[in-house]
């Protein structure tokens, strides 16, 4: 089951600020996270039920780093519709 914890960060690029008029947030999670364990969390903690909740798997880019390889952490991004008048107080810009 997955807890408040595996939400790593609320995104604020660009993008993720326009979609934020609409009602609709961009959260990073670890990616064992689902739609539903997600929608879970946000129940439990926020007090609130999505709306709609869209998922995107990221995975990591391969780097290198004086001569050595390495591969930048495996992500979810999940953008979802809030409904009208809830908000995520605890993590706000």
């Amino acid at each position: 089951m997955a807890d408040i914890t595996d939400i790593k960060a609320i995104l604020y690029t660009e993008k993720s600020l326009g979609l934020q008029e609409d009602g609709v947030v961009v959260i990073q999670t670890s990616p064992k996270m689902t739609k539903n364990s997600l929608k879970e969390v946000l129940k439990n903690y926020f007090g609130f039920v999505p709306l709609k909740v869209n998922s995107m798997r990221v995975n990591g880019k391969v780097k290198r780093f004086r001569g050595l390889e390495g591969k930048r952490a495996d992500y979810k991004k999940f953008y979802v519709k809030l409904p009208e008048g809830a908000t995520i107080e605890s993590m706000e810009v």
